[in-house]
């Protein structure tokens, strides 16, 4: 007596991988979770090297970082790779501050000019600006523009800084 279920052209003995009608397919199920799997982690070992240069360029400047995280995300956005090769080359860069010895070069011409820190930056309004781009092409002495900056309560320039005298050491007498 044979089995109804199989065909009668079908071998006795069937791999294992074979399953009968109405049964589930294991080994399918298996392979469905491994290629999800596959794809997650290809995913995340894409992701993790995309961002490769974010990472290295975030133990320097604020400003370094952010160009690179800009070009990371041209790269990423536009599929074009040498936006990535540019940010990799770029984060593994240390540039140079040049930020600091500006600062205190600043500082201390302010300090000589007897200005305290910080008070030589003056911010001049756009409408100011052009007012007195307006006033030097028609030819208007400095000194009434400094009087009508100074009507509007805002601070002028002095025509000459004052010379502050530094401290001079006691030149002891034997």
């Amino acid at each position: 007596m044979a089995d109804p279920s199989l065909n009668p052209a079908a071998p006795h003995h069937l791999p294992a991988f074979i399953t009968a009608p109405g049964e589930t397919d294991v080994l399918m199920l298996i392979m469905v979770l491994i290629l999800i799997g596959a794809v997650l982690g290809f995913g995340v070992l894409f992701l993790r090297l995309h961002t490769l240069p974010e990472r290295i360029a975030h133990r320097g400047h604020k400003l370094q970082f952010e160009i690179v995280a800009v070009l990371g995300l041209i790269a990423l956005f536009t599929h074009m790779h040498i936006f990535w090769v540019i940010g990799l080359m770029l984060a593994l860069v240390d540039l140079p501050d040049f930020g600091t010895p500006l600062n205190r070069i600043a500082g201390s011409t302010e300090k000589m000019a007897g200005l305290k820190p910080g008070e030589g930056f003056v911010d001049i309004p756009p409408d100011e600006m052009a007012a007195t781009q307006q006033s030097e092409a028609a030819g208007a002495p400095p000194e009434a523009e400094d009087a009508a900056r100074q009507a509007a309560g805002r601070a002028a320039f002095p025509a000459k800084p004052e010379i502050v005298p530094t401290r001079q050491k006691e030149l002891g007498h034997a």
